[in-house]
């Protein structure tokens, strides 16, 4: 996939407090996915959040009416989260998806698959503690199985969330397998503000993935930074045919002023096209993921 794919990060479990334009309820985050995706954004991935509060909230109507209300305004690619820690079981993970399936106007177009059983350690950039002691994020590869085959029961496309080189190997060992479909789409992800759990955000993490990275595979590879700014590493991940995966969700981007979430895909779109790459379409970042 030449054409440059940019995951708009819309939310994820972030508050307000750094930027005031993280969006929360289904209106708003239908309003930023129609913003974006007119700047250049190809996916728009949420978490549902209590519309009055922010609070991270697993009310499956809450899902269906934001999928919804982005369908009704844009074309994207709808990328749901999958529970992260929440739950434990497929049911739970899974049942906002199985929901949203019902309908074809709030059914998730892509769903993420972690592939990593990790320690969710958070060292704090203010004290320097050592948190998050009953932390984790479980994903056996018996559960992973069970996620790839509920999502293609259900129409949609896995994307693989990648935490480590580990997670890398994993992924092409179900590539190989007929576990996970090709062509495929997967996310790398860096990890900065004190998460520990990824690799670090920077050209050097970037590369420490590259360098393990399944060439014969018909596969393609994104790039998030979460808790910190993904922009030194853009022209690196432009350059090397990378994707982009970036918002509000990891990151307030205060050297951009207060963005909104456009503004930030705005600055990508732009930046990618300085470098000779036009941005992906939602319909042709559709057409690459079905001709398998």
């Amino acid at each position: 996939m030449r054409k440059l794919i940019i995951d708009a990060r819309l939310n994820e479990y972030t508050g307000r407090e750094a930027n005031p334009n993280v969006p929360f309820s289904p209106e708003e985050i239908a309003r930023d996915a129609e913003a974006c995706r007119q700047a250049g954004a190809s996916i728009v991935h949420y978490h549902a959040r209590d519309p009055e509060t922010g609070a991270v909230s697993t009310d499956v109507d809450l899902y269906c009416e934001t999928s919804r209300r982005v369908r009704d305004v844009c074309d994207a690619v709808i990328l749901p989260t999958l529970g992260a820690n929440t739950f434990d079981t497929v049911d739970e993970r899974f049942a906002h998806v199985d929901a949203m399936a019902a309908d074809p106007a709030t059914r998730a177009d892509i769903v993420p698959l972690d592939l990593a059983t990790t320690n969710l350690a958070f060292r704090d950039p203010s004290s320097g503690a050592l948190l998050g002691d009953d932390l984790a994020y479980v994903n056996t590869l018996g559960l992973l199985k069970q996620l790839a085959e509920r999502t293609a029961k259900v129409g949609a496309v896995p994307m693989s969330a990648l935490w480590s080189v580990g997670s890398l190997r994993l992924m092409a060992a179900m590539l190989e397998t007929g576990v996970l479909p090709q062509p495929h789409y997967a996310e790398l992800s860096l990890t900065e503000g004190g998460l520990l759990a990824g690799h670090p955000g920077s050209v050097a993490g970037l590369e420490a993935y590259l360098a393990f990275w399944p060439e014969d595979l018909r596969c393609t590879w994104g790039v998030l930074c979460f808790g910190g700014s993904l922009l030194p590493v853009l022209d690196a991940i432009i350059d090397r045919g990378g994707h982009v995966a970036i918002g509000l969700g990891d990151y307030a981007y205060p050297e951009l002023g207060t963005p909104s979430n456009a503004d930030i895909v705005a600055s990508v779109a732009e930046r990618a096209r300085s470098r000779g790459r036009e941005v992906a379409t939602p319909d042709e970042l559709r057409e690459w993921l079905a001709s398998g």
